[in-house]
């Protein structure tokens, strides 16, 4: 954890810093955060592009109501499933959190696994116009394969849902808008990205898939189409597409759970990917990063 000294150098006059806590899902993200919230009075906002959904609790592994009630949490349902939410918008929204928490006297902790999220606020990114309507129609006039394509000839990030046209339309977007931003985190920002094994991040992940069931997966799937239907772009990403085949016996739960794995080791790389462009962000396993964020925030 050598660098954290360097990070710690760049922190600014202000008592209240924004503690940011990144690593790829299932990693342990979570429960550090509450854990080190708790302790220095601080307030959770959620940077997850999934979990910003109202009713999607159980397939976007959101943090329960019993964690909630240990520490206040921001950022979760604030929209519904149909609804549209950008980058730009939760920028706005994070930001705004933070202000109000440090207001209170409260340490604001960031965390999540949506690069661009987290990105957008460290970096301040100052996004641009919408995009152009005429290329908009351009795009949507392509085949899913021509837009991949189109995404790996100008060096684009594939979305989470790489298979769905609406992801990749987006995609292409917001690489079309290039924000302006920083070249360095905000002043008083501490960054720490959580590693974990590969063979103990795939038992989480498969752990929680099962869990997922127990927890009723199925069941809160149901509920989603049948009030929000099954286009809307909420319900094209996350597990909801795998629990879709289940429902119409496609698959069996078996084959259910190991699609889940599948989906979510993908995750991981396109995570684990993003966050490699970062070079601000020290990484350590969770026990360095709980060391490390305490030290700093002791000296608070």
């Amino acid at each position: 954890m050598d660098k954290f000294a360097e990070l710690d150098n760049s922190v600014s006059e202000s008592h209240l810093p924004l503690i940011v806590i990144i690593g790829p899902t299932a990693s342990g993200k979570t429960s550090l955060a509450i854990q080190l919230a708790k302790k220095y009075r601080g307030e959770i906002i959620c940077a997850d592009s999934r979990t910003v959904y109202r009713g999607m609790n159980i397939g976007t592994a959101k943090p329960s109501l019993g964690e909630q009630q240990v520490v206040p949490h921001w950022g979760l349902d604030l929209v519904d499933p149909g609804d549209s939410f950008s980058a730009s918008q939760f920028k706005d929204y994070a930001c705004q959190k933070i202000k109000e928490i440090r207001s209170r006297g409260n340490i604001p902790f960031l965390v999540g696994g949506t690069g661009l999220y987290i990105d957008s606020v460290i970096f301040d990114f100052q996004f641009g116009a919408k995009s152009n309507e005429d290329k908009r129609c351009d795009l949507q006039e392509m085949t899913v394969s021509e837009l991949q394509q189109y995404c790996a000839n100008h060096n684009i990030l594939l979305p989470e849902n790489s298979k769905n046209k609406r992801y990749l339309v987006r995609a292409i977007e917001r690489a079309d808008e290039k924000p302006s931003r920083l070249e360095v985190p905000l002043n008083n920002t501490i960054v720490v990205g959580i590693t974990t094994d590969k063979q103990l991040l795939k038992q989480r992940i498969t752990d929680r898939a099962k869990k997922m069931f127990k927890d009723g997966v199925v069941e809160e799937t149901i509920e989603l189409a049948n009030n929000s239907g099954w286009c809307n772009e909420a319900m094209t990403g996350n597990v909801y597409p795998i629990i879709k085949k289940l429902i119409e016996k496609e698959i069996d739960e078996d084959q259910t759970i190991r699609e889940f794995i599948v989906s979510d080791v993908n995750l991981v790389k396109r995570q684990l990917t993003w966050f490699r462009r970062n070079p601000f962000i020290e990484w350590g396993d969770i026990r360095s990063c709980e060391q490390y964020l305490s030290r700093v925030l002791d000296s608070k």
